[in-house]
């Protein structure tokens, strides 16, 4: 039986920085750039890297050129594949002045990840190992290598088998890895714990993590400054799970009409920890307005109004008193541990404007005590605009499997995020390259609203030309958030995702379109040859006993492929 390996590199480093989705899409431009001579030169790449949407808006040609070449380059030698992939990681590592054109500027711990140095903050790897032993501490295989020492690499150690890591994505979104597919084992082979930072990576993505230039045997060999690195960006999507309507509908306070209620969905967690903070800093008589976790709150005063009006009975009157920010940051931290926050904070990263570990101390003050009102009407209308229970499920599948695309655009609201169009545009575009026209298409923040409808409409020419169902479907009702319509978009959009990775995987098909049939066939085959009896007949009828076949096939597919 012949088994396919998809788009494969030599170097395994680089096949895992990776999906198979990107790599058919590099394999595919990088053929169609081959000149005459069937060659790809160093001269090629400038003209392309440019057109690529990771880079359109961060350099020109010549930028490129300087990046890509080294004195003494000879931009006529020809290049392979895996040249060009490493080219594209080179661009994506590069540090650039034009913060304007990142679109990633604000991912938590970006710098960090890509930066070129390699350095690691010791104040934050001593948060975050605090972090783990307070919330891994009773897991029942990590409590024999907990509490970790954070004055020694042991963090790095013990993340070095995946074990950790996945643990931690799961404290972070529960349920985003089932546990028993984690190899949990004292001594695991070198293909079990390849597994485990497989499986970490690509639900890391999922969640919204930004994984560039982190590959399995990064994690397996325990660098440092990549997985503190990692490890941040999980912390940080799990100390900002709560801040949404859905979650915390006493938010609703923060807001006064509908048009506010709209802008507040459409906010990231970190824009709405940010207005949650001002608002209470507002009531406290603060004149200014915090706009960052760093240089805004580094003299420790937003802190001093902010934790006096949050929790009075703990108030000093010298906080505010005291003319030395060292000092005044020191008691700030001394009033949240009597509130029961617990101390991963230092004077000193106050003082020094460490935006992680201040946007996790803001963040601990919010779970602890969020100030907020209990008005039984506003907490009511919250709570009758969040989804059913049905809705809520598909939007979270959708939102995961777009984040694990590894588009440009992260996505924290489906509902709110797609409706400019911008977010299905970069889907389209990644699951059928070339088949938008970017000409045609505005970047947010978009102010005019025909310029949404606009995005909207060629996402419907482009589904269209897919042969998707999209009668009576117009790009106005994705721009108006119609929910029902979006989830039927989204459904079709991932289908042709999973119909196109079929298709490569059943080689020997010779380009036979691959249909729900096929797949039903294939899945009842298997079960078959294994000795069971377990049958399903449609996708549209599912029971407890068609779920069985799902775990038996898998089950028949590990064996086959070991």
């Amino acid at each position: 039986m012949s088994k396919f390996e998809g788009v494969i590199v030599s170097d395994q480093s680089l096949q895992s920085q990776f999906t198979q989705v990107e790599l058919r899409s590099m394999k595919s431009k990088f053929v169609n750039l081959k000149n005459q001579n069937g060659k790809v030169t160093f001269g090629d790449l400038p003209a392309l890297m440019v057109k690529l949407n990771a880079f359109r808006d961060m350099y020109n040609e010549d930028e490129i050129r300087g990046i890509l070449g080294e004195p003494g380059t000879d931009f006529t030698n020809a290049i392979d594949f895996e040249i060009f992939l490493k080219a594209y990681l080179n661009l994506q590592s590069q540090p650039t002045a034009k913060q304007g054109g990142r679109r990633h500027s604000s991912s938590f711990l970006k710098e960090t990840v890509t930066t070129l140095l390699h350095t690691i903050s010791e104040s934050e790897k001593a948060c975050y190992v605090a972090h783990i032993n307070s919330y891994l501490g009773d897991d029942p295989f990590l409590k024999q290598y907990l509490p970790l020492n954070p004055a020694s690499n042991d963090i790095f150690d013990l993340a070095k088998d995946g074990v950790l890591l996945c643990k931690l994505i799961n404290v972070a979104v529960p349920g985003t890895i089932d546990e028993r597919a984690i190899n949990c084992k004292r001594n695991p082979s070198l293909w079990e714990v390849n597994e485990n930072h497989t499986l970490c990576l690509n639900s890391a993505k999922a969640i919204g993590c930004t994984v560039v230039n982190i590959g399995a045997q990064d994690l397996v060999e325990g660098r440092p400054y990549l997985v503190v690195g990692l490890i941040s960006q999980i912390i940080k999507i799990q100390l900002l799970a709560d801040l949404n309507l859905k979650k915390t509908p006493q938010l609703m306070e923060l807001v006064d009409d509908s048009e506010e209620i709209e802008e507040l969905l459409s906010l990231s967690p970190e824009k709405v920890l940010l207005k949650w903070m001002n608002f209470h800093l507002q009531r406290a008589g603060y004149e200014k307005t915090v706009r960052n976790f760093s240089s805004d709150v580094k003299d420790g005063e937003a802190y001093a109004y902010l934790l006096n009006v949050l929790a009075p009975e703990h108030c000093s009157p010298a906080t505010l008193d005291t003319k030395d920010s060292t000092e005044r940051a020191n008691l700030v931290i001394d009033h949240a541990e009597r509130m029961g926050c617990k101390r991963y904070l230092t004077p000193r990263d106050v003082a020094e404007g460490t935006s992680n570990l201040n946007l996790a101390f803001v963040a601990q003050l919010f779970h602890h005590r969020s100030g907020l009102s209990t008005d039984t009407k506003k907490i009511s209308y919250a709570e009758m605009i969040t989804d059913d229970v049905q809705t809520s499920r598909e939007e979270r599948c959708f939102r995961m499997w777009i984040n694990s695309l590894g588009i440009s655009t992260h996505v924290n609201n489906l509902f709110e995020d797609v409706r400019n169009g911008w977010v299905l545009l970069e889907v389209l575009d990644k699951i059928f390259p070339g088949s938008i026209n970017w000409k045609r298409a505005t970047k947010p923040p978009i102010r005019m609203p025909f310029r949404k409808v606009e995005n909207c409409n060629q996402v419907i020419e482009v589904g269209t030309q897919l042969r998707f169902s999209l009668v009576n479907v117009a790009g106005n009702d994705i721009v108006q958030g119609n929910k029902k319509l979006i989830l039927a978009l989204l459904w079709q959009l991932m289908r042709f995702t999973m119909l196109q990775l079929l298709r490569n995987l059943r080689s020997h098909s010779q380009g036979k379109e691959i249909k729900d049939a096929d797949i039903l066939h294939w899945a009842n085959r298997k079960v078959k040859n294994s000795g069971r009896t377990s049958h399903i007949e449609s996708f549209k009828v599912f029971s407890k006993r068609n779920s069985v076949l799902f775990f038996v096939n898998n089950n028949v597919l590990q064996q086959n492929y070991k």
